[in-house]
């Protein structure tokens, strides 16, 4: 019964055989993320454009349902920089000002997310984690991390932005930069310097979080709202009550693509990160669990009038930094968040708004990271492009069209490398050991034989261009050949009658070449396909073998066999022109 639960909630085995020396490193841990998470959960409300105590409520249930159902034990969940941009670009055209509508949409996209991911999770679709390869996914975070930053120099110069799109708002820089509120860009750089002189004096304490209560505590304390800078407002406190959204059920047609690429965003990034911590600490993540255990999460939020979640590198961090051992730090932090969301809201009113656009750029500058872009350029041309062309698109035509092109482009990458992968000519080294045939020169083609590897699984779109490379690689090859070898292990997985009834065609070209047409490999599955496929095998259509040696050493036994054949023919000949020559 336990195991069963185990396996459903993975989180609860290490609870249920918690350590009490884990406790001290879990408890600092616990204190020192939730330090973190409570400026950035209030930016990122902001961000959404939701009241702040929907970034704490975001950050309550989720983490603590995560701990519970998720296999990473130093992965933090909450709002994302990237996942509230992407919400963010959906909902506020849909809501059309509307505050109420605003956050309706927000908490249904939510759900809608968490329910794409369990849906995933159901149909063991983890492997989407090795989807979004790491050039696509560095323009995307980096498309994003720009927006972002962009986005947010109205709030520390104290201007609104007329235009949607970036391009627009760059090209309107000079006349925004003539509307600079003063007393709000001052703020700004109070914020700026006590954060760096937090990081300089004790870089391991929060420092956003010392830099937004300085800046509160001002504008309390001075009354400086006089002077027009604007704060958050009032925090509405307490505990969250479910209501379910009284809007149009016909606007859930517009949530349920950007909902999916959210989901499928969210889960890639979260997956980085738990995959390098749990690299670094030695133990393994299950990719379907961890998909489970964020629409979980999501679903947690929604429920509890949050928005959506993922994978906090930066909270995931300062957790392992500070020595955190188990999913008990999440649920610690958790609690401490919930008492200041439920209990101490009133002081959060007059948090400057400036000094939240100050810590959402700054976290945005740690999304960055360009210099990786541009080594691209060095290592690896066409990732580089690919980086680029994601990067751009999010830029020029908004984050949501942006992410469905990564989408596409990691498909089409994909699709692309089945379609045309690479293929490899087998030969023989000096040990016996087959191996591909290249300019080392290590192994040699073997006499009358030709083997031929294709490096990915034969579907009906490939398989014309499969046929088309086996005959110019045979075509390449000296007139000796008596025997062309498939070897079917890396391209023989499936069956499709397009792949066979190619294959027939094959045989029939070799045929009359006087060419046998072998296969290597799969020997078994092969030979029920071609009953399916109506082909024949062996002597009559193709021969298969159960491994390659064993091919082989068949067709060098017959290679044996025939020149002994042809050795005995001529001494038989040589024989009868002796005894010619001596009755004569």
């Amino acid at each position: 019964m336990l195991s069963r639960l185990y396996t459903f909630m993975p989180g609860l085995n290490v609870l249920f055989n918690y350590e009490r020396q884990w406790f001290a490193d879990d408890a600092k841990a616990a204190l020192s993320v939730a330090a973190v998470a409570l400026p950035v959960a209030i930016a990122y409300a902001q961000l959404t454009g939701v009241n702040a105590a929907v970034g704490l409520y975001s950050c309550v249930l989720p983490m603590i349902i995560y701990a519970l159902f998720g296999t990473s034990k130093q992965l933090i969940v909450g709002p994302d920089a990237a996942t509230c941009a992407v919400i963010a670009a959906v909902v506020t055209p849909l809501a059309a000002g509307d505050i109420v509508k605003h956050w309706q949409l927000v908490i249904t996209m939510t759900a809608m997310t968490g329910f794409w991911c369990i849906i995933a999770s159901r149909f063991k679709l983890g492997v989407l984690a090795d989807f979004l390869s790491k050039p696509i996914l560095m323009g995307l975070l980096n498309g994003v991390a720009i927006t972002i930053i962009v986005g947010q120099f109205s709030k520390v110069f104290g201007f609104t932005f007329d235009e949607k799109y970036l391009l627009e708002r760059l090209g309107g820089v000079p006349e925004y930069l003539s509307q600079a509120h003063v007393p709000t860009l001052l703020m700004a750089l109070l914020t700026v310097s006590i954060y760096f002189a937090m990081k300089r004096i004790k870089p391991t304490w929060p420092a956003s979080m010392f830099a937004i209560a300085f800046g509160a505590m001002l504008v309390w304390g001075f009354n400086l709202e006089q002077f027009d800078i604007k704060t958050i407002g009032i925090v509405d406190g307490g505990l969250p009550l479910f209501k379910a959204p009284d809007f149009n059920v016909g606007i859930i047609r517009e949530l349920v693509m950007p909902a999916l690429n959210l989901a499928i965003v969210s889960f890639v990034s979260m997956m980085l990160t738990a995959r390098s911590f749990a690299a670094k600490n030695g133990y393994d993540i299950d990719a379907d669990k961890e998909f489970m255990a964020l629409g979980i999460a999501n679903f947690a939020s929604a429920l509890s009038q949050g928005f959506a979640v993922s994978g906090a590198d930066s909270r995931t961090a300062v957790n392992d930094a500070n020595g955190g051992k188990t999913q008990l730090v999440s649920i610690i932090a958790a609690v401490i968040i919930a008492i200041i969301a439920i209990f101490l809201t009133a002081p959060l009113e007059f948090i400057p708004s400036a000094a939240l656009g100050v810590v959402l750029i700054i976290a945005s500058v740690h999304l960055l990271d360009l210099k990786s872009v541009w080594k691209l350029r060095l290592k690896d041309r066409q990732a580089f492009y690919l980086t680029l062309t994601t990067l751009f698109a999010v830029l020029f035509i908004g984050v949501i069209p942006g992410i469905t092109l990564a989408v596409l482009l990691g498909l089409f990458q994909f699709i692309r490398t089945v379609m045309r992968p690479t293929d490899h000519i087998l030969g023989m080294d000096i040990n016996g050991v087959v191996r591909s045939l290249d300019t080392s020169d290590k192994a040699k083609p073997i006499d009358g034989i030709f083997i031929y590897r294709f490096n990915s699984p034969l579907t009906y779109f490939n398989s014309s261009f499969f046929k088309r490379r086996l005959l110019e690689q045979y075509a390449r090859q000296k007139d000796d050949i008596e025997c062309v070898i498939i070897d079917a292990v890396p391209c023989f997985t499936h069956l499709d009658l397009s792949v066979m009834a190619m294959l027939a065609d094959l045989n029939v070209i070799f045929q009359k070449r006087g060419v046998r047409l072998e296969i290597a490999g799969r020997k078994r599955q092969l030979l029920a396909w071609f009953v399916n496929a109506e082909i024949k095998s062996g002597s009559e259509g193709i021969y298969v073998h159960s491994d390659l040696y064993l091919a082989l050493r068949i067709n060098q036994a017959k290679q044996l066999a025939a020149k002994e054949v042809q050795e005995a023919k001529e001494q038989e000949e040589q024989d009868k022109q002796e005894e010619n020559t001596s009755s004569l």
